[in-house]
């Protein structure tokens, strides 16, 4: 009878530990995000709208992918740095008068779908 409930308590913890579906789905199109982004670096389109932009563009292809990384593992730090990454990349959007509602309505569910998720994250 005690083996059984230590086996539950085991399978409880296995279960709360599983990747939820959604956020599998999030890290593979984020996974191919990130390596479609790499050749954009390096496109004339991207030096054209300005010498900074092409840096960015790679420092945000790096730290998407990181934070795909980290929701892969199902870490909050990861939720929350992909949070800021998303305002910063808000504010980026804006000051450069580019910003549509598109730019927000994507990254907003990967952000709430993150959250959501949690209390399931180590």
């Amino acid at each position: 009878m005690e083996q059984q409930n230590i086996n539950e308590q085991v399978n409880e913890k296995t279960e709360e530990k599983n990747r939820p579906t959604a956020i599998t789905v999030i890290c593979v199109i984020g996974f191919i995000g990130a390596a479609f982004t790499i050749p954009l670096i390096f496109s004339d389109i991207a030096g054209h709208i300005g010498s900074w932009y092409p840096p960015y563009l790679g420092l945000s292809a790096i730290i998407g992918f990181v934070c795909m990384v980290g929701l892969w593992q199902m870490k909050k730090w990861a939720a929350y740095t992909y949070t800021g990454f998303v305002g910063l990349n808000q504010i980026v959007l804006l000051t450069m008068g580019v910003w549509n509602i598109m730019a927000l309505i994507i990254p907003a569910i990967v952000v709430g779908i993150a959250l959501t998720h949690l209390n399931k994250m180590d």
